[in-house]
């Protein structure tokens, strides 16, 4: 009998380096105050809500005259706890001091006179200042609103996804501010909660989005030169087999930018008109040889 002593491994949690944990702090900072801006300066004097726990929090403050400020603070308190047990203690502690700064802003700016009067200027400019806001804030680590969370939990006990959750939410939400401050400012507030998703996702992608290229061709070797020489860009040949006719295949996968997609598609136009082409959206790309080469 064979008796294998199983080596437990260590996991080790390192911290982060003091200059990381320093360009956390100010950018979560600066997009924090940034949203306060976009609410103080634009939507709450329109009556123009956001989604999610601030806007629940613009709806409370309009009934009960208590400062915007409180209500994100304390509404946001049990988010917490449930981020740093589901997500994890550098998160919630970026949320937590996100939120302060937030709540302390609108305090602040509140006073203050407001940039315009026009409910679709103040639509259209709050809503990409709080998405710019908003987008820095969860590209370094924190959290702003504890909608995102909650949709975490309840996704785990229903056959919802947490995207479809968060939906749910802001238009139960939004659907609310009809009630109470009009039904004209209700879809003024969609309109504001669409801008500012969409402007979300620019800032965590980035304007230079990538894509994943996949390309099978009996001419492949003539495709990726074709690519490397005329988009500057690396490929990689992997192996492959039909699933129907057991055919091995040669596989090209490269990564482009948007803007290149078109010039992509060209080049295996020209080369095999009958080559299989599918592209998909890329979060992120790190390490490898992503950087562009000298174009021929």
């Amino acid at each position: 009998m064979l008796f294998v002593e199983e080596e437990k491994v260590k996991i080790v949690h390192r911290s982060l380096p003091r200059k990381m944990i320093i360009k956390r702090v100010l950018l979560i900072l600066f997009g924090a105050i940034l949203m306060a801006v976009g609410l103080e300066f634009f939507l709450v004097p329109n009556k123009v809500i956001d989604g999610g726990i601030v806007g629940v929090s613009i709806i409370l403050s309009h009934l009960t005259n208590l400062k915007l400020g409180a209500y994100i603070f304390v509404l946001n308190l049990p988010f917490f706890y449930i981020g740093y047990k589901q997500i994890g203690k550098t998160f919630a502690l970026s949320t937590l001091f996100g939120v302060s700064i937030l709540s302390i802003a609108t305090y602040v700016f509140h006073p203050l006179p407001v940039l315009t009067t026009d409910p679709l200027l103040a639509t259209v400019f709050g809503g990409i200042v709080l998405g710019i806001g908003v987008g820095i804030v969860i590209r370094y680590g924190g959290s702003l609103d504890g909608t995102e969370i909650l949709a975490i939990l309840f996704n785990k006990k229903t056959p919802f996804s947490v995207g479809e959750i968060i939906m749910f939410f802001n238009l139960f939400i939004l659907g609310s501010a009809g009630f109470v401050f009009g039904w004209d400012r209700a879809m003024y507030s969609l309109m504001t909660y669409f801008i500012a998703f969409k402007t979300i996702d620019i800032v965590i992608q980035g304007l230079d989005e990538s894509k994943s290229a996949w390309i099978i061709s009996e001419q492949y070797e003539r495709i990726g030169e074709t690519i490397l020489a005329r988009l500057g860009r690396g490929v990689t040949y992997l192996k492959g087999e039909g699933a129907y006719t057991g055919d091995d295949k040669k596989v090209i996968f490269c990564v482009i930018t948007r803007l290149e997609e078109a010039k992509l598609k060209e080049i295996v136009d020209e080369i095999d008109s009958t080559a299989f082409f599918a592209v998909a959206n890329i979060a992120e790309v790190r390490g490898g040889r992503f950087k562009k080469k000298d174009i021929h």
